[in-house]
């Protein structure tokens, strides 16, 4: 089974023409009327945003599959993000709020290498009005990322993100700001989950709370900031965002990032929009909103594919790029392997790059089963040779490997608690990335049974598992897990951490020339979905 029409598409390039191309929508039966008839009590504020942008300073080829069409372009890149932004301003004569949902200081080499300094200087040059740290962004430790939020132009934004010993915000929970002759509030919230969801090591000595707190926060921007408009940036993923809407009111809209989603037509949810802007810099959401005697009367969204075809880089952002890059362009460009196929990651269940992954660590362990997390890095990797970089892009976290001995129980176990968290009927129950990719094993589920009945079936080795049979295990070791837990598999029998992580166990398995495959292996198969699922958001 391929990966749909992507691979007879390489290389193909399509212009999608103008500005305006994108999705644009306003509410049902709502027309904006032409600027030389609007009354001039009714003003117009823009708001454009990003999310997810993991460090991905230049452009990169990009999966698109809007329509039922997929193609490959070039897209994405700090300065292509930055021409982009700053044409939206010229047209808007400067009325435009600039935002960023999280999750960008972390998912590259320079990034890792420096513990985000490298992204300080072009990060500043987008000109950005606020931002709401991510779930990533804990990656380097407390102490690094207050240092990072000192070094930004811009504020971070975070109403339960607390210093575990005093309880004090590590930011404020909003900020205000006047665009356009409109009186704007952005409340920040971010991940609660990330102790968890996280090495518990990243976020020691911080604690997250729940959302309790966001709807007092909304009234009081309303009633005592006197806000025309609200905005809830949120880095909980798309599902929890819009679970959130009925939770949260007198939000206009929910700005959302974490699960990379692309709404190219925004979410209605208890009178708010949810939209979210894709990831990795290749997209752009904006936002147009008309108020009228202090509130919302007309919205529109529109999600701009930032295309190599469509926009030109800033000559300004990209000699910062290039700068922040030099020092570690011989390191990263190291070659490390070569593929002949085409790799990507862009599937919430089953994918021909962790495949790789999954078989490398296996490898290394020299066991039954590999298991590579359910990240949502990383650009698709063309034919050609396979660099450092592209290992940091990939998996961006250098975790030794660990090995170990599972029942099949504990197997059973582990896929049910993850289906569960990929596929819970209460989007308030999802949690991490996507479903986990094994080597040495399958399995076979209905996404939508109910929670603990989704296995149909799991073998490892071809044989069906046996609930008392003890299977050979690799995957990573979190910092901060109990001795005994392996990816999330706790009471795992002679535990034992490798001394090598998992870039060292590709760069060992490519070195071995394998045949790479570029087909669906039928590893995980949910049998009530698609070949292919690109997104979470399934109603």
């Amino acid at each position: 089974m391929t990966m749909m029409p992507l691979l007879s598409l390489l290389g193909a390039l399509f212009s999608l023409g103008g500005l305006g191309s994108g999705c644009a929508l306003t509410r049902p039966g709502a027309i904006t009327p032409p600027a030389d008839s609007v009354s001039s009590q009714r003003k117009q504020l823009t708001v454009l945003y990003v999310a997810d942008l993991h460090a991905q300073l230049r452009a990169h080829p990009e999966l698109f599959w809007h329509e039922g069409k997929e193609r490959i372009e070039e897209a994405g890149g700090f300065a292509r993000v930055a021409a982009a932004i700053q044409r939206i301003r010229a047209e808007r004569g400067g009325d435009v709020l600039v935002l960023d949902a999280g999750d960008t200081i972390q998912g590259s080499g320079a990034a890792a290498l420096t513990e985000g300094e490298a992204l300080i200087a072009p990060l500043n040059a987008l000109g950005l009005d606020g931002a709401v740290p991510g779930n990533w962004e804990v990656v380097y430790g407390p102490r690094v990322l207050r240092q990072r939020a000192r070094e930004l132009k811009h504020p971070l934004v975070a109403a339960n993100l607390r210093d575990a010993a005093s309880g004090e915000r590590l930011f404020p929970p909003y900020f205000m700001k006047e665009v356009g002759g409109v009186k704007v509030a952005v409340v920040g919230f971010t991940d609660p989950d990330v102790p968890r969801r996280q090495p518990p090591g990243y976020s020691q000595g911080l604690r997250y709370d729940g959302p309790e707190e966001l709807p007092a926060l909304v009234r009081e921007v309303r009633e005592r900031e006197g806000a025309q408009v609200v905005l809830l940036m949120t880095h909980v993923g798309l599902a929890k965002a819009v679970g959130l809407a009925a939770r949260v009111p007198g939000v206009d809209v929910h700005l959302s990032g974490d699960t990379h989603e692309r709404t190219y037509a925004p979410i209605e949810k208890a009178g708010s929009w949810v939209v979210e802007p894709g990831a990795f810099g290749s997209f752009l959401g904006r936002l147009d909103l008309w108020v009228e005697e202090g509130r919302v009367v007309d919205r529109r969204w529109e999600l701009i594919e930032l295309t190599a075809s469509r926009f030109p880089e800033d000559p300004k952002v990209a000699r910062l790029v290039d700068a922040a890059l030099a020092p570690h362009e011989a390191k990263l460009s190291a070659t490390v392997g070569h593929t002949d196929v085409t790799l990507a990651r862009y599937a919430v269940v089953e994918n021909p790059l962790d495949n790789v992954l999954a078989d490398a660590i296996r490898a290394a362990g020299g066991t039954q089963i590999g298991l590579s997390n359910g990240f949502r890095f990383g650009t698709p990797l063309l034919p050609g040779p396979v660099r450092e970089a592209d290992l940091w892009n990939l998996f961006p976290i250098v975790n030794k490997l660990k090995t170990g001995k599972v029942s099949g129980r504990q197997l059973r176990a582990f896929w049910e608690q993850e289906l569960e968290n990929v596929f819970a009927k209460d989007p308030q129950k999802r949690f991490g990335g996507w479903l986990p990719r094994p080597s040495g094993m399958t399995l076979h589920f209905r996404a939508n049974a109910p929670r603990g009945e989704r296995l149909l079936a799991i073998e490892v080795g071809g044989r069906p598992v046996e609930d008392d049979r003890l299977y050979t295990v690799t995957a990573c070791e979190r910092e901060g897990d109990t001795p005994d837990m392996v990816c999330r598999i706790p009471g795992v029998q002679e535990p034992h951490v490798l001394d090598i992580d998992a870039h060292e166990a590709v760069r060992r398995f490519l070195a071995g020339k394998p045949r790479l495959n570029d087909a669906l292996q039928g590893r995980a198969v949910g049998e009530d979905l698609p070949p292919v699922l690109r997104t979470q958001q399934v109603e």
